[in-house]
């Protein structure tokens, strides 16, 4: 049994890459961080107490700010694979928290990279390791972007990815050590945070049919994103580090929408006008925009035989049928008297 260990398992990668690999019957360990309130609601449905048999899913505390811990993790969890998922992954919240961005997202690379090798120094494990890039890097590089694309990051977020992507790299050529650098388009799910624009859009879709809220604001409706379905990039980022060589891909679709594009297709499934619900607010709006991201995804399809199976329209559907449902929950709970915060209703 492969055991493997998963930095930011709490979020939406990290949950589809567990369930991923489960199924590929690994014994999979995360890394969490303490926090006042419970944060596994992603990975609830597959978590288990460990005196009871079932899923080989292991958590303990740790935090990339905290080099002496990852050490411990990693000498408890006698990994096979090591996935780095974790990050302040917010684009306009890091220009709110440059620092901690930088900290966590590029020095806590380091930090997990440095004690990696010390751990596969003393023990003369063969570790393989994955690092999550981000479009984010390519900034305001012209589309299409791909392995070749020179980056030109546009936020605190971006440039740290960058940093942590150059640090990868470094670990491999200077210490022959496998590790991966997966450069993922925007990828989007059910389980995406509602701060992101993808599900602010959808679940306001579901809210706003079921009377639940009147408006939907936006920033840019210009900017163009690559959307594909988180659940398919996962398997790409296992399929790297089961490669004979290590080495840098860009995941993608291929395809290109705008930000307007996402908001007429998600009002047009529940039969509703975009027109009629979205308002411009400036407040989200981020000091630097990135206008066009548009993923080559050519190398990963030779190399890896990676495809996308999920397109932007099915994408868009499978949103809205989930968030349309939780707003009909919200809905029923009101009308017996109980009331739902909504999260996220504020940002983008």
């Amino acid at each position: 049994m492969k055991r493997a260990l998963i930095t930011g398992i709490t979020g939406q990668d990290g949950a589809y890459l567990t369930e991923f690999l489960l199924g590929k019957g690994y014994e999979v360990h995360g890394l969490l961080r303490r926090a006042s309130l419970f944060n596994t609601d992603r990975i609830d449905h597959i978590y288990h107490d460990p005196h009871v048999e079932g899923p080989a899913l292991r958590l303990h505390y740790g935090d990339l700010g905290d080099g002496t811990a990852l050490r411990r993790v990693l000498e408890k969890v006698q990994p096979d694979e090591v996935y780095n998922l974790a990050a302040q992954s917010h684009v306009k919240v890091s220009f709110e928290v440059p620092e901690y961005t930088a900290d966590i997202v590029a020095l806590g690379t380091l930090r997990l990279l440095e004690a990696l090798r010390d751990h596969m120094t003393v023990s003369g494990a063969k570790v393989r390791y994955y690092q999550a890039g981000s479009s984010e890097m390519f900034g305001s590089a012209p589309p299409p972007q791909s392995e070749r694309t020179p980056f030109h990051p546009r936020s605190p977020y971006a440039v740290s990815k960058v940093a942590a992507h150059w640090y990868a790299v470094n670990y491999r050529e200077a210490y022959g050590m496998f590790v991966c650098n997966g450069i993922l388009f925007n990828h989007e799910s059910p389980r995406r945070g509602e701060t992101f624009v993808s599900r602010k859009v959808t679940r306001a879709v579901g809210r706003i049919k079921e009377g639940l809220q009147e408006k939907l604001y936006l920033g840019n409706l210009e900017a163009r994103r690559d959307w594909g379905f988180a659940g398919d990039y996962v398997e790409a980022m296992w399929l790297m580090l089961q490669h004979e060589t290590a080495d840098d891909y860009v995941i993608a679709t291929g395809a290109s929408h705008s930000v307007r594009d996402l908001a007429a297709a998600a009002f047009a499934e529940l039969g509703m006008d975009w027109r009629e619900f979205v308002a411009f607010d400036a407040r989200y709006l981020r000091p630097a925009e990135v206008d066009a991201l548009q993923g080559d995804a050519t190398k990963a399809r030779e190399r890896l035989g990676w495809r996308p199976r999920v397109d932007f329209a099915q994408l868009v559907k499978m949103m809205v049928a989930h968030d349309h449902d939780l707003a009909r929950q919200e809905k029923t709970l009101r009308s017996a008297g109980f009331g739902v915060p909504v999260r996220g209703a504020a940002h983008s």
